[in-house]
């Protein structure tokens, strides 16, 4: 990489050469499809948590690196900020009693990790925003020391021309600037994948389209930034701010943003990866010497690895992603729309319902992208985004009427989307007692309209309530989060207030 970046960035022959091998990996795309050379069915899930750390004070720890020392486990790696970690769980086939030994290995790791965190005077924490990061904490200097984020950091700022505007109303108004793109650390999300053929990947893609939405009123669980009350998930607009190249002009014009909810329904896989290339600039124009077209003569499988690599700096909230392992290449679905925590319980019931409605979804003869709007799905967003298990969604109404209505997520959930998941788990072949368990934590959050951030927003007001002022408040909601985080008990369960 060193070799290839110049005193001011990359030289303009850097991205014209990026440019036409982007070009030539679209094309190995294309006849890998063609061929039909990728990996079969194999019914394959994995799981990425991004972590905060926290001190027993509920304040932020910039201690990401001798941390990772203590824990000496290539499962967990650095993130953007001082004060993250991502935490890798193996690839599990979606079948028999998958959802308990997934929480079993969540659980193992989680606590390993907080033991070696303990021994820095930290500890581990699974929360879309850390309540108790300030505007102080999210600077340059708190950046990762890996050279991939400085020079992703310095890419984008220069880019964008000019300091990033941070400006998001909900309850309350954060506006403030900043010089890096590390605010962007402040969001840590549950990253779920799904292996698919390329002749499942677009109803699949489609499918967690249309879903997204319903995981955010059901998973929420970012209500603060900045110690100010937003929206009940925060991390999508402050995602986009913090890393949105384009100045007001551009954003005037009608630029794209790089974090992309996207703008229509695809037909295949090859549609997203095109519009990518097509769409945004390099970032990070690094060429390998591979020749994907010639590999291809050659009878190998090309790496792809500018396209991975350009892929990987759009941030689409349903990820394409191409991937190859022993030499056989193979497409995925990068759900990595829901934020971390409250509980591992928690967690795993979001993945359950996920993959077995996407399921039930994708092999709908009558599909719901044919029902509803792509721009439907997309309010959805925004709307559960802003209002979390109180959002109103649209959807295509039940029965040969058609048309769509707007009703309560939480009905949406209970009287048709909930079926759904548990006849998905079942062509999974999941065993119906995970399917019960998992699938009964979401359905105990619609009915008591409880997730991660109503009860962080009703526990800071509590707070407040009874006298402590808003640092104070924040760092309480924090404290207590984590004694009930450790109780493993899910949020739904848990008394609103601070001790």
């Amino acid at each position: 990489m060193g070799e290839k970046v110049v005193a001011d960035g990359f030289a303009p022959s850097d991205r014209q050469r990026y440019r036409t091998k982007l070009q030539q990996c679209l094309a190995g795309l294309a006849r890998l499809l063609a061929e039909k050379r990728f990996d079969r069915p194999r019914n394959l899930m994995g799981l990425e948590i991004e972590l905060n750390l926290a001190g027993a004070d509920g304040l932020p720890r910039m201690l990401n690196g001798p941390v990772l020392q203590k824990i000496a486990s290539p499962d967990f790696q650095t993130e953007l900020g001082l004060f993250n970690l991502e935490v890798n769980i193996a690839p599990h086939r979606l079948a028999g009693r998958v959802f308990d030994r997934l929480a079993e290995e969540v659980r193992t790791s989680l606590g390993y990790a907080d033991r070696k965190a303990a021994e820095l005077d930290a500890g581990v924490l699974m929360i879309g925003i850390l309540p108790t990061l300030a505007q102080r904490d999210l600077v340059f200097e708190n950046l990762s020391a890996a050279d991939r984020y400085t020079l992703l950091n310095d890419q984008i700022l220069a880019a964008r021309g000019e300091d990033f505007t941070l400006d998001i109303h909900g309850v309350e108004r954060l506006l403030c600037t900043s010089e890096s793109i590390v605010p962007e650390a402040a969001c840590t999300s549950v990253q779920l994948h799904l292996q698919v053929t390329p002749a499942r990947f677009a109803a699949v893609w489609n499918a967690a389209q249309a879903v997204a939405g319903v995981q955010i009123a059901l998973g929420a669980n970012a209500p603060f930034v900045f110690g100010r009350e937003l929206w009940r998930e925060s991390r999508p607009p402050l995602f986009l701010q913090a890393t949105d190249t384009r100045p007001p002009e551009l954003q005037t014009q009608g630029v794209r943003p790089r974090t992309w909810f996207g703008e229509r329904w695809v037909d295949s896989a090859y549609d997203l990866f095109e519009e990518n290339v097509r769409y945004f600039p390099a970032l990070l124009p690094i060429c390998d010497d591979e020749d994907p077209l010639l590999a291809l003569d050659e009878g190998r499988v090309p790496r792809l690895q500018e396209l991975v690599l350009h892929n990987g700096t759009v941030y689409r909230w349903n990820r394409p992603v191409y991937g190859w392992v022993d030499g056989v290449p193979h497409l995925r679905v990068e759900n990595r729309v829901l934020p971390a925590g409250p509980t591992v319980t928690d967690v795993i019931a979001n993945a359950a319902f996920y993959y077995g409605l996407v399921r039930s979804l994708a092999d709908d003869p009558r599909p719901v992208w044919r029902r509803m709007e792509f721009a439907d799905a997309e309010a959805n967003f925004d709307t559960a985004c802003r209002h979390g298990i109180e959002a109103e969604l649209r959807w295509p109404r039940q029965g040969r009427a058609g048309g769509v209505t707007t009703l309560p997520a939480v009905r949406l959930v209970l009287d048709e989307l909930l079926p759904l998941a548990a006849a998905g788990l079942d062509a999974w072949h999941v065993e119906p007692a995970d399917r019960d368990f998992y699938l009964g934590v979401i359905e105990q959050r619609c009915l008591r309209r409880v997730n991660g951030a109503s009860w962080q927003a009703d526990t800071f007001h509590k707070a407040l309530g009874d006298g402590l002022d808003r640092e104070a408040a924040l760092a309480a909601t924090t404290r207590r989060y984590r004694e009930l985080t450790l109780t493993g008990e899910p949020v739904h369960t848990w008394p609103v207030g601070t001790g």
